[in-house]
């Protein structure tokens, strides 16, 4: 669905590019994190990938045409929810939904049936001046995929909501994928990446560093441990390899003869993989 190849881009009037040689592609029914910390080139590449910016080298091919060569119509294809909710303040959520669905040339979903999925029925004719963060980024959402997109690039599309919401807006996700949808996710929240995400790519000063499972990265990148926590009296912890674990007489005899209060593998988290691999530690 996205391919990017030797992507090189420059803004004017700077001599240093932002976006450096960029390589990687994203399949059908794929979602795919672009994690890296601010000012990495997150956010250009993702307004590369969905025409805000032009004048790049290399190639951008989306729907296996050339990003240059799509008009107008590429929008009626794409979803596009920014970090930062743009809405006409003094309309309602349905007339906010409306409005935008009079921009595509097809048949959308009923707003009032998105208001429902994500909670906001019973907001659907309120000011969205009056709206919480966390409501604006609701209806940020829905009305990325009113138009029900083949691709959906979201940036940070759980910030600023309670974990009942972020949870909801998850489980849509999920489900938009495997219904075939295509989703390029740029997030700070790593354990939205590590839940979400069938690669990651990490980008640090405009170049990727790693892509690949957060799974796979996560094995890589940790000990091949596993720690107990068992009550002798009192709390104790030991350490024991993975390998042959099963036949190692120290751990059976901690199994057997004490109780256990925690058993833990020390793979790394996607947390940890992104402070070693950008230097930097998450906001």
């Amino acid at each position: 669905m996205i391919k990017v190849k030797s992507l090189l881009y420059t803004y004017p009037g700077q001599k240093t590019p932002t976006i450096k040689e960029l390589d990687f592609q994203i399949d059908r029914g794929e979602i795919f994190g672009f994690l890296g910390p601010s000012g990495s080139g997150k956010s250009t590449t993702q307004k590369l990938l969905v025409g805000l910016l032009t004048n790049y080298q290399g190639e951008i091919s989306i729907f296996d045409k050339e990003a240059k060569a799509w008009g107008r119509e590429f929008y009626q294809k794409i979803g596009v929810g920014f970090e930062l909710p743009n809405h006409f303040n003094k309309l309602s959520a349905l007339e906010n939904l409306n409005l935008f669905a009079s921009f595509y040339g097809k048949e959308t979903q009923d707003p009032l049936e998105l208001l429902q999925l994500v909670g906001l029925e019973n907001a659907a004719r309120q000011m969205v001046s009056n709206f919480s963060k966390g409501m604006k980024m609701r209806l940020n959402f829905v009305r990325a995929i009113l138009h029900d997109p083949d691709i959906l690039f979201l940036d940070e599309p759980t910030a600023g909501l309670d974990p009942v919401n972020a949870r909801k807006l998850k489980d849509i996700i999920i489900s938009l994928k495997n219904k075939g949808k295509t989703i390029f996710l740029t997030t700070h929240n790593m354990h939205d990446a590590d839940e979400l995400c069938d690669r990651v790519a990490f980008i640090v000063e405009g170049e990727l560093k790693l892509i690949d499972s957060p799974r796979k990265l996560k094995l890589n990148q940790g000990k091949k441990q596993v720690v107990v926590e068992y009550s002798s009296g009192e709390v104790k912890k030991a350490q024991f390899d993975l390998q042959g674990l099963g036949k190692n007489a120290q751990f059976l005899e901690v199994l057997q003869s004490h109780e256990i209060e925690t058993i833990h593998s020390q793979e790394a988290s996607l947390e940890d993989i992104f402070i070693e691999t950008t230097g930097r530690a998450l906001l």
